[in-house]
């Protein structure tokens, strides 16, 4: 059951704010919180000298994330008990919580899923045969601690300088397209970032209208964790106008067009967010949420269920659950792939069908599977392989590229002593390829 809209004025920081500034898009991205500084402004005494200090010490040694929360996010935490708010937890990250022995896995890196060994061009995914990603900007009106793309997205962090995208935009956009024109196997276009929702809506009317255009593009996903993060943005009548026109460009093109959000925690679907979703859905534009699996925020079985059943409340498909990346400082989230396997089982048949989401593992250098389709799985060492049944446009004349196994890894500290072990000693020379014995 969808709980009753948080009462921002309860935060000290909020106050004093009216409903009208509250749901003004505008103001909540005026009001975000970038410093920790601003999250003593807000939430008073109820943020603690400890819990306090400890995201300081972060920001300052661990953070591959800049802060930025907006308003709303932060009235969805219990502010009486913030140290354990699962929002909090992926969103705010207290130093004390990362993993003090492997806070990053050895065979993890910034780009963990190896996205840019497979642009086509730049800013451009192609890994599956049907579909692509692409890359429209690298920052969002909120920034999440455990970022797949923390290489690119956001600002640069005292522990991590960012990489920068090297064409100029207009060109950048006009040489995906011609790739997109030209690669006709090409039916299903997701369009992220970062969050579209820092793309201004005459550019993203634009560069989707172009999309609409090829005649082999069948469907288009707008990716915004906006909608549940800043569901004011979503209101707003300039851009509900915009997404208005695409969606009828959409039909006319007979184009399917949905938006992908970002929810982790049923406390993040509130009246607002509803409302904000069943705007989107009167202009026949699909919903569906892509959650990841957070130790400390949703990996157990009620979590997800509960996340599952507010999202059907909302009218918005549980999609996917994808285990979290293996991105630096990201361990202490991070679960192994027995437990995602066995969440995936107490799943089962408490969901109809369609709206049970699926777990997957984004397996690095080859893509997401559902985490059952495992090839071979060594749970004292955590070491799991899988097999690819497709190849990229990259590997045309490579014969054994359909068939090849990729490994994926488990957090060291959730391994038996054994597995332990064999990490300490096989770390430093151990290679992301490395293959079974």
């Amino acid at each position: 059951m969808i709980r009753a809209e948080p009462d921002w004025r309860r935060l000290p920081g909020f106050r004093n704010v009216t409903r009208s500034e509250w749901e003004s898009a505008r103001w909540q991205r005026a009001n975000s919180v970038r410093s920790v500084r601003g999250l003593e402004d807000i939430f008073g005494a109820h943020l603690g000298d400890a819990l306090c200090a400890e995201i300081a010490a972060d920001q300052r040694e661990a953070a591959v994330m800049p802060m930025l929360v907006p308003p709303h996010m932060l009235s969805t935490m219990d502010e009486t008990a913030l140290a354990d708010d699962p929002v909090r937890r992926y969103m705010l990250p207290a130093r004390c919580e990362r993993e003090p022995t492997w806070p990053t896995h050895p065979c993890g890196g910034r780009d963990s899923l190896r996205e840019a060994e497979m642009w086509a061009v730049e800013g451009l995914v192609h890994r599956y045969p049907g579909k692509a990603l692409v890359e429209l900007l690298a920052t969002c009106p909120q920034y999440c601690g455990h970022c797949t793309r923390m290489d690119l997205v956001g600002g640069d962090t005292l522990s991590f300088v960012k990489n920068r995208f090297r064409t100029v935009r207009r060109d950048r956009y006009e040489l995906m397209l011609d790739y997109l024109r030209a690669t006709e196997s090409v039916t299903d276009v997701v369009l992220s970032g970062g969050d579209l929702a820092n793309v201004p809506m005459p550019l993203l009317e634009s560069f989707a209208g172009e999309l609409f255009e090829i005649p082999h593009v069948r469907d288009v996903r707008l990716a915004s964790k906006s909608l549940v993060a800043l569901p004011q943005h979503f209101l707003d009548s300039v851009v509900l106008a915009g997404l208005e026109r695409l969606a009828g460009r959409a039909r006319q093109h007979d184009v399917e067009l949905a938006l992908h959000t970002h929810a982790n925690h049923a406390c993040q679907i509130t009246p607002i967010v509803v409302r904000a979703s069943a705007a989107l859905r009167d202009l026949g534009i699909q919903l569906r949420n892509q959650a990841v699996l957070l130790n400390g925020v949703n990996a157990d079985a009620e979590s997800l269920l509960a996340l599952s059943l507010a999202l059907r409340e909302a009218r918005v498909t549980p999609y996917y659950v994808y285990m979290c990346d293996m991105v630096p400082n990201a361990e202490h989230w991070r679960t192994p792939l027995w437990l995602a396997q066995e969440l995936q089982h107490a799943l089962m048949g408490l969901l109809p069908g369609f709206a049970t989401p699926r777990i997957v593992c984004d397996v690095p250098g080859l893509g997401k599977l559902w985490v059952h389709q495992v090839d071979e799985y060594d749970r004292e060492r955590g070491i799991s392989w899988w097999r690819k049944s497709w190849a990229t446009p990259f590997e045309r004349d490579d014969s054994e590229a359909a068939g090849r196994r990729y490994a994926y890894y488990d957090p060291i500290h959730t391994l038996p002593e054994a597995g332990r072990s064999w990490w300490e000693s096989e770390s430093s020379s151990l290679r992301a390829e490395a293959a079974p014995a």
